[in-house]
């Protein structure tokens, strides 16, 4: 791994991302999110989660700490304003959306182009390279899902007969290997780094200027963000097709600069699917070497899965407005359709309307029992709408607040209201499960609440350890893993079990992610310090060095992510883990430009794109 100042040092980057993940695993909350009762956190932060102790900060003040915005004690009743913009998508507008593709002669037009497709799929492989290039094209138009045992079986016949032993890919030219390498190792074949043991050879004469040579270059640089940890030789490549790209894209023609531009901005394997598919659909209808049955399927499929989505859209819209939160928590984000947005991007696909409609309730409650931590609630409120949640008692509801009371009802009915339809759907009993897990995510709020209110900056390390399940990624995986279309058992149960470092990673990301694009607006309400703060507060480092380091810390989990996805064995696992990588993808997404999900100006192009405007 490359230094990145003088405060990264890969022993430090490399201890920080190995302890945390053991602390936060054995700690705060397994796959299962079963959080530990307040006193039984662990020995450093036991008194984090004992509300009634005060809590001293261990951090130690260096000279560059005055670049940190000081945090003091706060008024335990006072009461904050985050002054949120309103919504820009009233109700009346999104329940008059409508999508003419809906119809039984598109889906008829769909059918007839996938059977075009199919047969242009070779039964045997006699040039892999165009066969690969298909796939991809397949994978960024957004329509693979339609043959996804064509793909399978053709990625199997290309590992096997070029890609399984040295011998057979040490005579694949630079591009063959790059994109092969990028596809096998995205569906999960064991391809070795050790492929481009020669890369430096193979792209020391290569010409800027055709086409062969860049697509090389390209698809050698997208390959990259597949490594796994210690994989030096990618490593090194990444760093070289960079410099690469960066130097020559003036040099190559316009049919594939946009690609490159689109690389070096963000790459393909941390790009949200749908999004990608729109945004590429474009691009390769301007290719001179298009197919013409692909763009119509695409364009096509893409706007009758809108119109899915727009249903989708309008049901939650109604829940929305059905539990009045909008009018009664006024001191809340209004973001039902970012939520829904959120949802979209974490699975697209047209047949799991139910989890997406589900999990833009979710997004919804995360929000708004974040807003009450964050800006509303005072810290004396919060221990009590804690313990509440906790004991998931109704009969409790009486101590509350009005505020809080409205609150809990309406997520009280619907958190019951969800494991009662997977119980009637399934037979299978999850409320325990799910209360568990929401359980942990207001204990995490909690401890945060009680940092800001007792001016305690922590360390990067015992932020994270709180900061991973306070960023809501495992209440959202969990609901999600239960409205799996792989059906649900105690074997499934068990695959979570085995799964809990996916969440782990996905919720890492999803964390640094977020404080990279959110934490200066949050500093300027005056939350709590992020991970950015905290790096610079132990470390004396400055804003732009602990940038750095977040953002090697994000590369390094990527790494570790990309590894975990290589284990998927069976069809929950596989669903669970593409799942758990486009949380990330999201998050890079909704953050890139500063706080998509806190600004609803940022995403609203994006939100008509996709669920407005078909193609």
């Amino acid at each position: 791994m490359r230094l990145v100042g003088k405060y990264l040092h890969t022993n430090s980057l490399l201890y920080s991302l190995s302890h945390i993940s053991l602390k936060a695993m054995a700690s705060l909350c397994s796959l299962s999110c079963s959080i530990l009762p307040y006193k039984n956190y662990h020995n450093r932060s036991r008194q984090l989660f004992d509300i009634r102790k005060p809590i001293c900060s261990s951090s130690q003040s260096t000279t560059k700490c005055v670049t940190v915005k000081a945090v003091t004690t706060v008024e335990p009743n006072a009461r904050r304003s985050a002054n949120y913009a309103p919504s820009l998508w009233s109700f009346d507008h999104i329940q008059s959306l409508s999508s003419e593709y809906t119809g039984e002669e598109y889906k008829a037009r769909a059918d007839t182009l996938k059977e075009a497709v199919k047969m242009m799929m070779p039964t045997a492989i006699t040039n892999p390279l165009s066969t690969l290039e298909l796939i991809d094209d397949l994978q960024r138009l957004g329509i693979s899902y339609h043959f996804e045992d064509e793909i399978r079986n053709l990625l199997e016949m290309i590992y096997c007969k070029y890609y399984k032993t040295h011998d057979q890919w040490n005579s694949l030219d630079l591009n063959l290997k790059a994109l092969g390498f990028r596809l096998l190792r995205q569906h999960g074949y064991q391809v070795p780094q050790e492929i481009f043991h020669n890369f430096k050879d193979q792209t020391q004469n290569l010409k800027p200027h055709l086409r062969e040579d860049m697509m090389g270059m390209l698809n050698l640089y997208e390959a990259t963000y597949h490594s796994y940890e210690d994989e030096s030789i990618l490593d090194d490549a990444r760093d070289l097709t960079e410099k690469y790209l960066k130097e020559n894209q003036d040099k190559i023609d316009e049919s594939i600069s946009s690609l490159v531009s689109h690389a070096l901005e963000l790459p393909l394997h941390l790009r949200v699917p749908r999004i990608e598919a729109k945004w590429f659909i474009q691009v390769y209808e301007k290719r001179s070497d298009s197919n013409l049955t692909l763009i119509e399927l695409a364009k096509l499929d893409f706007n009758m899965v809108q119109a899915v989505h727009i249903e989708d859209l309008q049901y939650a819209s109604r829940w929305w407005r059905n539990i009045t939160w909008d009018k009664k928590l006024t001191f809340s984000r209004d973001r039902l359709v970012e939520h829904f947005l959120w949802s979209t991007g974490f699975d697209h696909l047209p047949h799991h309307s139910h989890k997406r409609r589900i999990l833009a309730k979710v997004n919804s409650m995360i929000t708004a029992i974040d807003d009450i931590y964050d800006v509303y609630g005072t810290l004396d409120e919060l221990e009590l709408f804690t313990d509440v949640i906790d004991r998931w008692d109704i009969n409790a509801i009486d101590e509350l607040p009005e505020y809080m009371k409205i609150c809990f009802l309406g997520f009280y009915n619907t958190v019951n209201d969800i494991a009662y339809n997977i119980f009637t759907d399934t037979g299978f009993l999850v409320l325990s499960h799910l209360t568990k897990a929401w359980a942990g995510l207001c204990k995490a709020y909690l401890v945060e609440a009680r940092w800001y209110h007792t001016g305690h900056t922590p360390t990067l390390q015992e932020y994270l350890d709180i900061a991973y399940v306070s960023i809501s990624n495992p209440v959202i995986i969990k609901n999600a893993s239960f409205l799996t279309s792989a059906g649900l058992s105690d074997e499934i149960l068990q695959s979570m079990t085995r799964l809990e470092n996916i969440v782990h990673y996905s919720s890492l990301l999803f964390r640094l992610a977020d404080d990279l694009g959110t934490s200066t607006d949050e500093l300027e309400r005056g939350d709590t310090s992020k991970a950015i703060q905290c790096y610079m507060h132990e470390s004396g480092a400055t804003e732009e060095e602990a940038r750095r380091y977040i953002k090697e810390l994000i590369m390094e989990t990527w790494k570790k992510l990309n590894k975990e996805r290589a284990h998927a064995n069976s069809e929950f696992s596989r669903e669970f883990i593409e799942y758990a990588t486009n949380i990330p993808r999201m998050a890079h997404f909704m953050y890139s430009e500063g706080d998509g999900h806190g600004r609803p100006d940022i995403t609203k192009a994006h939100i008509s794109s996709l669920f407005i405007n078909p193609i």
